[in-house]
């Protein structure tokens, strides 16, 4: 029996309805995997706060003395937090840590003074080859403050020079993070500043001052600084770079953006540098979660560049200019290098964005920007996870 007849009847399935539906639905579950990669990665990094590496400044006197002073957080010491965590709130002893933080100054020093030999035991402090062994001086502590900010210590080491012109070398036990070696050079007066990783050991360096390297080492050594503060360490910059790459699948709009955003840190960076502008951390912290707050929520509502967005993109690009700023004070630098490791971190920077655009391009935009579904099943799902951590690091660094 036959219903309607033989011109109506269609196939259910059909081998190129099939093919089709299964393309789509591969399409589908990709974006939705990568979507959920990127909440796993974001969400693993809760906060922008990383643990940062300890500054050690290295002095020689004419008396066969020397001093060294390491300005880190003496809590993260004492929790015993791996330096692999990105925010200490994501170690097991986040508890202690909180702890830790709210002790009066007094407390926490005599803590960590009975409990230093363990900490010096992690130094490695070595003339001609031979480890000395310095004696803990000094443990400065300063009041409690804003929870949500480390507190930095300030530890003095002091020992006794070997006679004749021995050379000095650093190393930092990995387990307790990286560091930053800074050595005044004899001749000048001036302060050279050396980043190591991983308990990577320093070069020697005489103890008559630090020897001058080439403009191009200290490129070389500004360039990486530059670019390892937004790969892997700046998540709240990488999140800001991505609202920009994901307003619109074209090219124009996201060179006028990042063009725009570019300007404005370099500007930034460079007055924060000079000492023309200094501006607090607490307040540019909290505008810089702004801006990833304000690129994700436009993202959302639109996919065209509305008239005001590159301004608004370069209003929050000084406030990012400054954040990195301060990253360049904490180390410090020389005053007769200063313009080349600003260009050098600068570039650093710039290389770091453009890897951030250049793995979303080649993850989203290279596959699904031309899909009829590519803004709602990726721009929107991904702007709103930027949005919410933004809001979240906003209410953490206005309120906590």
């Amino acid at each position: 029996m036959e219903v309607g007849g033989a011109s109506e009847w269609q196939p259910l399935f059909s081998i190129g309805n099939e093919t089709e539906k299964y393309n789509q639905m591969r399409h589908l579950l990709y974006a939705r995997a990568l979507v959920l990669l990127i909440a796993y990665i974001f969400g693993s990094q809760a906060s922008a706060h990383e643990i940062r590496p300890a500054i050690a400044t290295a002095l020689f006197n004419s008396d066969g003395t020397y001093k060294v002073t390491i300005k880190v957080s003496a809590e993260v010491l004492l929790a015993g937090i791996d330096p692999g965590h990105e925010d200490t709130r994501k170690s097991p002893q986040a508890r202690l840590y909180e702890e830790l933080r709210a002790l009066p100054r007094e407390e926490l020093a005599n803590r960590f003074r009975a409990s230093a030999k363990w900490w010096l035991d992690g130094i490695e402090i070595t003339f001609n080859g031979i480890r000395a062994k310095p004696e803990l001086m000094g443990v400065e502590v300063p009041a409690v403050g804003d929870l949500a900010l480390p507190r930095i210590t300030t530890l003095t080491l002091s020992g006794r020079t070997p006679s004749g012109m021995p050379t000095f070398r650093w190393r930092y036990d990995p387990a307790f993070g990286s560091s930053v070696l800074r050595v005044k050079r004899a001749d000048d007066g001036t302060m050279l500043a050396t980043w190591l990783k991983n308990g990577e050991q320093s070069e020697p360096v005489p103890v008559t001052g630090a020897p001058r390297k080439s403009a191009l080492e200290v490129f070389g050594q500004y360039l990486s600084l530059g670019f390892t503060h937004i790969l892997p360490f700046g998540l709240d910059h990488i999140l800001f770079v991505l609202g920009l790459y994901l307003l619109s699948a074209h090219l124009r709009p996201l060179l006028i953006q990042v063009t725009s955003f570019t300007v404005a840190h370099s500007v930034t960076l460079g007055l924060g540098l000079f000492g023309v502008v200094s501006v607090s951390p607490s307040v540019v912290e909290p505008l810089i979660a702004a801006s990833i707050v304000f690129v994700a929520l436009e993202n959302f509502v639109t996919d065209r560049m509305t008239p005001w967005r590159p301004y608004v993109v370069f209003g929050f690009g000084l406030m990012h200019g400054l954040g990195f700023a301060g990253v360049l004070h904490e180390i410090g630098i020389a005053q007769n290098d200063l313009i080349n490791c600003l260009i050098a971190f600068n570039v650093g920077v710039e290389l770091g964005q453009l890897t951030v655009i250049m793995i979303a391009f080649l993850a989203t935009g290279l596959w699904f920007r031309g899909k009829s579904w590519y803004r709602s099943r990726i721009v929107q799902p991904i702007s709103i996870l930027i949005g919410l951590l933004g809001a979240f690091w906003f209410v953490e660094r206005v309120i906590v």
